[in-house]
């Protein structure tokens, strides 16, 4: 796949911290020197703001090192999709001994990641949601049932997620199927069966929160 995202800056630290957020999210990148030409085909470039004024492009965003590289990630992945904000949000997770995580944004998959702890997991899920609009964009959790253990799952997002989020409970047969994608690669099954469970549908878990508010 072809660049669309430049980062310029010739601090270190920046660098380092924006590379390895585009890494984790396997979206290809071109480094630039602040001030060299940018090739037509790149959407954004992303710099700093000391040197924000020597780029020239149409698209520039500004690494700011007091926020999470999470939040830049997430309005590159935007960027790239032709997206001011997703109209839906669809997180899929696969529990059990490795928690699989899929978050699909208007029926694209943006981000696919590998948890081991049912906090680990809810970390996740709550990082995700707080670069969202809930007025503008709805969200539905949906846990694969296929293991006990997603009960703890289900009751931790019950308990720390907004009223907004729904949750539906989804069942697993043929989740787990053999993915050509995943052969020879630790863990990434998991990732395959929760965004299959992600687009799967399920039954709508009756949050306490919503009782509580209509109560």
């Amino acid at each position: 796949m072809k660049a669309k995202v430049a980062v310029a800056t010739i601090h270190g630290k920046a660098y380092f911290l924006i590379v390895s957020e585009l890494k984790r999210r396997n979206i290809p990148f071109l480094s630039l020197s602040p001030g060299e030409s940018v090739p037509v085909e790149i959407r954004v470039v992303v710099t700093t703001q000391n040197e924000k004024h020597k780029i020239t492009h149409g698209k520039i965003l500004v690494y700011d090192p007091k926020a999470d590289p999470e939040v830049l990630g997430s309005a590159i992945v935007k960027i790239l999709h032709g997206k001011e904000n997703y109209a839906s949000i669809v997180i899929g997770v696969d529990p059990g001994e490795a928690f699989g995580l899929a978050i699909i944004a208007d029926d694209s998959v943006i981000d696919t990641e590998n948890c081991f702890s049912v906090q680990e997991t809810l970390n996740m899920i709550k990082r995700t949601l707080r670069t969202l609009d809930f007025s503008r964009t709805a969200v539905t959790v949906k846990i694969g049932s296929g293991v006990p253990v997603y009960r703890d799952l289900l009751e931790s997002l019950d308990e720390e997620l907004p009223s907004q989020v729904s949750l539906q409970i989804v069942g697993e047969a043929g989740t787990n199927g053999y993915s050509p994608e995943a052969k020879n690669r630790r863990g990434f099954r998991h990732m395959v069966s929760a965004t299959r469970i992600a687009r799967r549908s399920g039954y709508l878990y009756s949050r306490r929160k919503s009782v509580e508010q209509n109560s």
